[in-house]
């Protein structure tokens, strides 16, 4: 009889502490800018997005991104979104680099470096001249 009420009790115990971290896993997800679904945490353009459905700014490829309050990172892609050249791209992209290595230094981190340079994704793929 013991046994099986020790049977049931781990049971019961196994499975609340399912439950109770497959909330706290799906909350720890990083928020989704407006009008990206859950799955589009990275910062994929969403519709109004100037054209430019596709391309993604985000942790991967945005030096700083974990240093950045959600504000900045809507409006950095916001800026983004909105150059029209080549040259006004790499200006923005060395304003905010130079930006975020001065918070990296003053936080004692180290900046990731992207893996591929969004202002030449942009130009491939026709965002800009």
């Amino acid at each position: 009889m013991k046994t099986l009420t020790l049977f049931k009790s781990l049971a019961i115990a196994t499975s609340l502490a399912g439950a109770l971290s497959a909330s706290a896993w799906a909350q720890s997800a990083p928020a989704a800018a407006p009008g990206i679904g859950a799955g589009n945490a990275g910062g994929q353009m969403g519709p109004g997005a100037g054209g430019m459905r596709g391309m993604r700014f985000g942790q991967n490829n945005t030096p700083g991104w974990t240093l950045m309050t959600t504000q900045e990172r809507t409006e950095h892609q916001a800026k983004m979104r909105a150059v029209k050249t080549y040259d006004e791209c790499k200006l923005l992209q060395a304003e905010q680099h130079a930006a975020m290595q001065a918070r990296a230094k003053e936080k004692g981190v180290t900046l990731n470096t992207p893996r591929q340079n969004g202002c030449d994704n942009m130009k491939v793929r026709g965002f800009i001249k």
